[in-house]
């Protein structure tokens, strides 16, 4: 009895809940219908001819790519001071990645102070040794062989030393080997002889691919010779992304500097890591193992861009947006009743 009940009930429920919806999307179609007319005549006479011009070449034109900002993303030219000075030219690039950043934070507070005390302490003693025991200053050499006191600082000093530089080490080790989340937006390069193609396995499966410009037409739209790619890896900035690398023919390396990642592509084999850009910008790489020939000429070009204009281009390419197609499965279960009643109020 109680179960005929609650079927009974369950069943009135889904009916007034299907009429309802119909209802909805009745006068929903109805004040559409009404306004559009007025809305558009209001556009018409409201919108300026310069800005009716300006839409409909933002229109044809679609995805323009991000111009790059000097200095940023790419290397520096200390012979001619663009990009950075000479000092900035002997280190790291600037870094647009929490791990790219704790590394170069580790490199040039920890190792390099290390480095650098090291190396002058061993100097100093050098030329001490060399002006204290030399053969006019000591005609007699002592005969001493061993000093427990020396022995123990400098196996303790060092000891000491590495212990200093290997918790910072192992701790960004471990953070480069992240695990991607199960929602990081998953971007597939491929090495091929000689350029890249990147998949988008998450947003339709289309592929990118990505050759070298000439000099001239790299420096005509304002890019880096050797650098500037007529498709780029368009990606979004802010969340994690899951790169994925393999090789189509021979040994590959996808490695982007500024980014602090570098990840082989190898045939017959898929490596993942984890990356976030922290924020939108154009970030040059290249090929960072031999592969041929023309090895050297093909780069790599990351252009991170707000998740708004990422989903707009990926739309662009031909490709689909995650949970569209469960969207259109939901469409799709719409009674043909409730679609032939709102047809009929809307006509």
């Amino acid at each position: 009895m109680g179960s005929n009940f609650y079927n009974h009930w369950a069943q009135i429920m889904g009916h007034t809940i299907g009429r309802l919806k119909v209802t909805i999307i009745a006068l929903t179609a109805a004040l559409a219908a009404l306004m559009s007319p007025a809305m558009l005549s209001a556009q018409e006479t409201e919108m300026p001819v310069e800005a009716v011009a300006d839409e409909a070449a933002a229109g044809a034109t679609g995805y323009v790519p991000m111009a790059p900002t000097e200095g940023k993303g790419m290397a520096t030219d200390p012979r001619t001071g663009e990009g950075g000075t000479l000092l900035k030219s002997m280190t790291f690039q600037d870094q647009y990645t929490q791990d790219g950043a704790y590394a170069l934070w580790m490199h040039n507070w920890i190792l390099m102070p290390v480095i650098t005390l090291i190396s002058l302490f061993v100097l100093g003693l050098l030329l001490y040794v060399i002006a204290r025991y030399r053969k006019g200053a000591n005609p007699n050499p002592s005969r001493t062989t061993h000093n427990t006191a020396i022995e123990v600082i400098w196996t303790i000093v060092p000891v000491f030393i590495l212990v200093i530089i290997a918790v910072p080490s192992i701790s960004l080790l471990a953070a480069q080997y992240e695990t991607p989340p199960e929602d990081a937006v998953t971007v597939k390069a491929i090495g091929y002889q000689w350029y890249w193609g990147y998949e988008y396995p998450d947003h339709g499966g289309f592929e990118i691919v990505s050759n070298m410009l000439s000099d001239a037409d790299a420096l005509a739209n304002g890019e880096p010779a050797k650098l500037a790619v007529d498709n780029r890896m368009v990606v979004p900035a802010g969340v994690p992304l899951r790169i994925q690398t393999t090789g189509a023919d021979v040994i590959h390396s996808f490695a982007v500097p500024s980014l602090w990642f570098k990840q082989d592509a190898v045939p017959g084999r898929l490596n993942e890591k984890l990356l976030t850009i922290e924020e939108p910008g154009v970030y040059y790489g290249q090929c960072s193992e031999l592969c041929g020939a023309r090895h050297a000429y093909m780069p790599i070009t990351v252009e991170a861009l707000p998740m708004d204009q990422f989903e707009a281009w990926v739309l662009e390419q031909g490709g689909e947006l995650p949970g569209a197609a469960g969207a259109a499965e939901d469409a799709a279960e719409i009674p043909a009743e409730e679609v032939e009643a709102v047809s009929a109020v809307a006509e």
